[in-house]
């Protein structure tokens, strides 16, 4: 992790836009922009969050016309000074701006680096700051709101009253030891454990948010599956309005995985189409068939689409942790076997076929009957409603790591208090949560952990 006080420089926004914006920081971040920057006055004498039209000249040469937004610390997003030069979006300026800021006394950023600083300057925590990865990489409502609410520090504010109430109790415990002479409790053992029953509650909820949070940072993945010629590609076509599967009346025709995303109502599902499932000979057709059965073990939600022409196969075997959908396809067939008004069965496995059971759908991919109920079913399956609210909600695997030694720590800690341990004891697993805790915001930390997660953000962040 590069701690330096250098000035550095990137672009802060992406190639090929109409306008691109270059960002500085560091302690001649102004002066470097004025040995470039001609405008009604230099950049020196400007106040902070202000504006400055002018040009960017290379000698005699002007570059572009670029406005000037001019940050002075601590009141910029790294606690440096600052400036961000707005000009055109044309590679080649972009490129021509930052060699001239090099050679004015600059260095080019290192991933991360502007919010490195802004971290080590006390403007964010540590889960902030990987909150700012997520919030460019949210391409949801949901997942924007996520990443919102901890970039604003509703998690982290969460995490230190936790961390507040433990270090109270550490303390009380650790002023027994003092007197310990004497036979006194300090910290009251009734009030004790049912502070630490609900400091191991708020923990737990915290780590079962786990799923739902990283579902929507990842996707909802949906596995579309069934046998040959059931219709599958034709739903995922259906689904995403355009011809992305090829149909054919031809058994077999999808022999891998197609996967697509599509956004419904703020969240984003991730659609795989797969091969049929059906015996065969045919060494293609079964890795195909394999691959859909690792799809299967992967989904968060199982599409099995039945034809409504022909028997109805068994169902597919999922996990208490999946959905499985039964889509009965073709509905629209003058021959369907399956109806909504039919109790059916098939293979010896006997199916409750109905549309008052909301796991049951009828459909017709080619018409698109019953896909507005389909994708209604699809969005009430996630309770997105803690994320909107801004509640906590976990979806960085590191974060759940901690919070997961937390809570042992704390189990051991409710264990040595049910064993009337001595207070050292006790002191010392409640210390072990408050730093597994710490190493989520920062509060503990080290430079392996920053490098690590700095070295994932993009070069202007």
């Amino acid at each position: 992790m590069n701690t330096s006080t250098d000035t550095i420089v990137a672009p802060a926004t992406a190639s090929g836009g109409a306008i691109a914006v270059i960002r500085l920081s560091g302690p001649e971040a102004i002066a470097c922009c004025d040995r470039i920057f001609r405008g009604r006055k230099p950049l020196a004498e400007a106040a902070g969050h202000t504006l400055h039209y002018g040009e960017v000249i290379d000698g005699d040469r002007t570059i572009d016309d670029v406005v000037a937004a001019i940050y002075r610390a601590p009141h910029s997003y790294t606690g440096e000074d600052a400036v961000e030069l707005s000009c055109h979006g044309s590679p080649y300026i972009v490129s021509e701006i930052i060699a001239l800021l090099l050679r004015s006394g600059a260095r080019m950023a290192q991933p991360g680096e502007f919010t490195i600083r802004a971290f080590l300057a006390g403007r964010m925590d540590l889960a902030q700051a990987e909150a700012v990865a997520d919030l460019i990489a949210s391409d949801s409502r949901a997942s924007h709101a996520m990443a919102s609410t901890q970039m604003r520090g509703g998690y982290s504010a969460a995490l230190g009253a936790l961390r507040d109430e433990l270090l109270q109790l550490a303390s009380l415990l650790e002023l027994e030891l003092d007197f310990s002479e004497e036979d006194v409790q300090f910290a009251d053992r009734a009030r004790l454990r049912e502070m630490m029953h609900r400091i191991e509650s708020e923990i737990t909820r915290l780590t079962d948010s786990f799923r739902l949070g990283n579902t929507i940072k990842k996707g909802v993945a949906v596995a579309i599956v069934g046998e040959p010629n059931v219709g599958k590609s034709t739903l995922l076509n259906r689904l995403l309005g355009e011809e992305r599967a090829l149909v054919s009346d031809i058994a077999g025709t999808t022999r891998d995985t197609i996967e697509e995303t599509l956004n419904i109502d703020g969240v984003l599902f991730r659609f795989i189409d797969t091969a049929g499932l059906h015996d065969t000979a045919d060494r293609l057709e079964q890795m195909g068939i394999d691959r859909t059965q690792e799809m299967i073990r992967r989904a968060q939600i199982v599409l099995q689409v039945v034809d409504a022409t022909c028997p109805i196969p068994p169902a597919i075997q999922i996990t208490s942790e999946q959905t499985r959908l039964l889509i009965v396809n073709k509905c629209d067939s003058p021959d369907a076997r399956i109806t909504e008004s039919k109790v059916s069965s098939g293979c010896g496995i006997e199916y409750r076929v109905s549309s008052a059971n909301p796991d049951t759908l009828f459909i017709s991919a080619k018409t698109g009957e019953g896909i507005e109920r389909l994708l209604a079913r699809l969005r009430a399956t996630f309770d997105t409603g803690s994320i909107y609210d801004g509640d906590p909600v976990i979806s960085n695997s590191r974060h759940l790591e901690a919070l997961r030694q937390a809570l042992d720590a704390l189990h051991r800690a409710l264990t040595a208090l049910d064993d009337d341990r001595s207070a050292d004891l006790l002191s010392e697993d409640i210390r072990q949560v408050i730093h597994h805790l710490g190493t989520i915001t920062g509060e503990i930390t080290n430079d392996d952990i920053l490098s690590q997660i700095f070295s994932k953000f993009c070069i202007g962040k």
